[in-house]
């Protein structure tokens, strides 16, 4: 039983159709109820529709009261959620540095901690079989690394990485696994509209595509069978880390 938030965009939709694949059922929380009812409506009992902005404390808490109601437990939890920004720090209006923060940052923490008390009732449950529940979050390769003017989203996204890895050394006691993927560049409409304040789109991929040792980018499916690994048992010894889908950019 899982909750994707962002669930109904380019990476959470291909990762709520993998999860429902691989046999989860799956609570879609995002903001675009045409998109996720209509995702949900494609995916029948295994889906829900939960109306969520994670940057809310209230819609979070009740995205997991209704998967907790709906399906009695909750297993998984996919931080996928989030925007994007292209900018030097003098180029972000003040404005535009809270809504990164509150949709890149204080989103998955506000979600993760209103998870946490049923994730941490579902790891006691598991403990006697060595398996978890598991929190994911999708941070970036700017969460490892820097580039120039992507100032203000590096800094989210770093401080994604810091967010799982404090978790990870607070929440192994209660036996709950805590990982974040960091993808590099995803062909999805969010990159295309973030990479459009660059320049042409198609020619920001295609050198992203030669910066790459395999000379191609992860794509939706890429990153969507990254989480479904991250949340299986097959990776039950991974707590704390970050799997890089990046084509080898970064090594």
């Amino acid at each position: 039983m899982a909750i994707i938030t962002g669930g109904a965009g380019g990476i959470g939709s291909a990762t709520v159709r993998r999860f429902v694949e691989e046999g989860a059922r799956v609570g879609i929380a995002d903001v675009d109820e045409a998109r996720g009812r209509a995702l949900a409506d494609a995916l029948g009992d295994a889906a829900l529709f939960l109306r969520c902005d994670h940057g809310n404390p209230d819609d979070c808490r009740a995205a997991v009261a209704a998967v907790v109601t709906r399906w009695g437990q909750l297993d998984i939890l996919f931080n996928n959620a989030g925007i994007g920004w292209t900018g030097t720090f003098d180029e972000v209006a003040d404005g535009q540095v809270a809504e990164l923060m509150r949709a890149n940052l204080v989103g998955p923490l506000l979600m993760t901690r209103a998870a946490l008390p049923a994730l941490r009732e579902r790891g006691q449950a598991l403990r006697a079989r060595n398996v978890s529940p598991v929190v994911v979050f999708t941070a970036s390769g700017l969460g490892l690394h820097a580039r120039p003017a992507v100032s203000l989203y590096t800094v989210t996204k770093h401080g994604v990485v810091g967010l799982m890895r404090s978790l990870a050394l607070d929440e192994g006691p209660n036996n709950v696994r805590v990982n974040a993927i960091c993808p590099g560049i995803v062909e999805t409409s969010l990159m295309y509209r973030t990479m459009a304040r660059w320049g042409d789109a198609q020619t920001i991929l295609e050198r992203s595509r030669q910066e790459a040792p395999l000379r191609r980018i992860a794509d939706t499916s890429d990153v969507a069978n990254a989480a479904v690994f991250l949340a299986s048992d097959e990776a039950k010894a991974l707590h704390g880390a970050c799997l890089v889908v990046d084509g080898g950019v970064h090594g």
